[in-house]
C-alpha cells in the first residue's frame, strides 16, 4: 500500500500528449520514488478556467468542477483531490468555497448534475501537489531520497499569483512566498530569495488578447533572473511555465534581448536529484533546452 493515496486531476494542459504532458510525466515519476499513490479521476472533465475568460457566466464554471468533484466522490470516495495545473487547483478551491457558503449555488449545481446522473454529497478536500509535498511529506522526507544534489546550479523560483492569492500554500507570505527556494535548496541547487517577479503574473490568457503586455510582464520576470545570475527558473504552474518560455524569442525580437533560460517544474528538478534519466523528468518538453540538468542526469548517482 502506497505511503499516500490522492484522487488525481490531470486538468487539460498536463494531460498525456498535451502542451504541459512533460509535468504529467516527471510527476509520475517523482511520486514514484515519494510512494505517493495518484488515481485519476476517471472521465473528468475541464474545470472551466477559460470559461471564465469568456464570460460564460458563474454556473458553467461551478458545475464542470462539482462535476469532477462528483466522479472523484462516486469513484475514489474518501480520497482528496490533488491536481498539478495553478489553475484548475484555483478553480476547483473556488467552486468549493462557493458552494460551500452559497445554498442557491449548491442547489443549481446538484440539479445540472442530476442530468448526468451524479450528485455531489460531501464537499472533497482540493489539493496542489506542491500542497501535498509540503504539508503531507515535509522537507525532510523529500529530502531523504535526493542520491544526485543539482550542486552549483542557481534556480529562480518563480511563484506566479495563482498559488499564491487568494488561498496560498499554508504559512506562506503573499508578498513573498519562499517554498520554492526550500525546493531548490533541497535537491542541491542554490536559491533566490530575493528575485523580486516571484509572485508577478505571467500574462495568463492576455499572451493572446494583448500580447505586447504580457511580453512586458514576462520580460521583467527573465530579466530579473538573469540579474540574479539564474540558470534556470521553476515553477509550480503549466500556464507560466509555457508563457515564460515560448515567449522569450519573440520577446528578444520586440526588445533586442538575448534572452534563452529554461523554465522547469519542480517535480524535474525532483526526479534528476532523485537519480531519475532526462527521459524520466521529461526534459525533451522543453523548449528551450535545460542543457545543465541533462548534463546531471547523464551523471552517476551518488549512493
Amino acid at each position: 500500500m502506497a505511503k499516500k493515496e490522492y484522487a488525481f486531476y490531470p486538468g487539460c494542459s498536463s494531460q498525456k500528449g498535451a502542451s504541459a504532458s512533460n509535468y504529467l510525466t516527471s510527476v509520475e515519476s517523482m511520486c514514484k520514488t515519494l510512494d505517493v499513490k495518484l488515481t485519476e479521476i476517471p472521465d473528468w472533465n475541464c474545470c472551466g478556467a477559460s470559461i471564465g475568460y469568456a464570460e460564460a457566466g458563474e454556473l458553467p464554471r461551478h458545475v464542470m468542477n462539482a462535476r469532477n468533484f462528483a466522479l472523484s466522490e462516486k469513484n475514489l470516495p474518501g480520497q482528496e483531490i490533488v491536481a498539478t495545473c495553478a489553475a484548475c487547483w484555483l478553480g476547483a478551491r473556488e467552486t468549493r468555497e462557493r458552494l460551500t457558503h452559497s445554498d442557491t449555488l449548491m442547489a443549481d449545481t446538484r440539479e445540472a448534475l442530476k442530468e448526468a446522473g451524479l450528485t455531489i454529497n460531501e464537499m472533497p478536500g482540493i489539493r496542489h501537489m506542491v500542497e501535498v509535498l509540503i504539508e503531507d511529506l515535509g522537507f525532510e522526507e523529500m529530502a531523504k531520497h535526493v542520491v544526485r544534489p543539482l550542486e552549483g546550479v542557481k534556480i529562480a523560483g518563480y511563484v506566479g499569483c495563482q498559488t499564491n492569492r487568494p488561498f496560498g500554500v499554508a504559512g506562506e507570505s503573499f508578498e513573498n512566498p519562499v517554498y520554492l527556494d526550500k525546493m531548490v535548496e533541497m535537491v542541491g541547487a542554490e536559491s533566490i530569495p530575493e528575485y523580486e517577479q516571484k509572485v508577478t503574473c505571467c500574462g495568463g490568457a492576455l499572451a493572446f488578447s494583448e500580447p505586447e503586455r504580457a511580453q512586458a510582464q514576462i520580460k521583467d520576470i527573465v530579466e530579473s533572473a538573469y540579474d540574479h545570475g539564474a540558470e534556470m527558473i521553476v515553477t509550480p504552474c503549466p500556464l507560466c511555465q509555457a508563457n515564460v518560455e515560448i515567449y522569450q524569442g519573440q520577446i528578444n525580437k520586440r526588445y533586442g534581448t538575448k534572452f534563452d533560460i529554461p523554465v522547469m517544474y519542480y517535480s524535474q528538478l525532483m526526479v534528476v536529484a532523485y537519480g531519475g534519466s532526462a527521459k524520466d523528468a521529461a526534459l525533451n518538453g522543453q523548449v528551450i533546452k535545460a542543457r545543465r540538468l541533462e548534463e546531471i542526469a547523464a551523471k552517476p548517482v551518488k549512493r
